[in-house]
């Protein structure tokens, strides 16, 4: 039996998750600019009945050499998601969690704890920056048209290994367009939104695995 690691892709997800839980504060304050702002992509996304979103992730090493991209697509409707890249799926129905290895053709399924500090794609658009983070605005800069708001986030623990967010938010949407993630090893993570399309109408069977759409399927059940 394969067993299902982590998404290399979704370093980005984890992490913003990981250095958002059990930090140590300490003494230091925040931009009330930049606050606003993402208070504002916040408030914005959570207007939407649903969201797809199509991303790439590169990461780079300390020298700047590219070490992989990827493509995916993130599909969100309330606690709902599905995110699809070229090898693995993941679904979630905001009752069960099924992670999907298509080259292993393994499910392992797990249950979703709406209170807990896990993964969901929804953590990336909305306010996981307020308890742990110190954030101040770098400033707005001029991008294919495009007037980007950039706001360096750092973490309050400083035990963690990322020791830097970039967030580019577009200052007519409100939508976060990018984010670069820093490692304190020289290891950087660009993320780009590539399609932003809210609204749209999405049944919720899509969030379900079905075991008949894929035959042959090994089933892991870790609930």
């Amino acid at each position: 039996m394969k067993v299902i690691s982590s998404f290399t892709v979704l370093v980005l997800f984890f992490s913003i998750s990981a250095i958002a839980q059990n930090s140590v504060h300490s003494l230091g304050t925040s931009d009330p600019n930049a606050k606003k702002i993402l208070d504002g992509v916040t408030a914005k996304f959570k207007t939407y009945k649903s969201v797809k979103a199509g991303f790439i992730l590169q990461i780079e090493n300390a020298t700047g050499k590219v070490q992989g991209t990827k493509k995916g697509t993130a599909y969100m409707k309330g606690n709902q998601y599905k995110v699809e890249l070229t090898d693995q799926q993941i679904f979630c129905n905001a009752q069960k969690i099924w992670t999907y290895d298509k080259d292993a053709n393994e499910v392992q399924i797990t249950k979703f704890d709406a209170n807990g500090e896990g993964f969901t794609p929804q953590k990336v658009f909305t306010n996981f920056y307020e308890k742990d983070f110190l954030y101040k605005l770098n400033g707005e800069k001029n991008s294919g048209g495009k007037i980007l708001q950039e706001i360096e986030l750092t973490p309050i623990n400083k035990n963690k290994s990322i020791f830097k967010i970039l967030v580019f938010v577009d200052k007519a949407t409100k939508n976060i367009v990018s984010t670069r993630l820093f490692e304190k090893n020289g290891t950087r993570y660009l993320y780009n939104v590539t399609s932003f399309v809210p609204n749209s109408k999405i049944d919720n069977s899509f969030f379900v695995f079905n075991t008949t759409q894929f035959p042959g399927v090994e089933v892991i059940d870790l609930q």
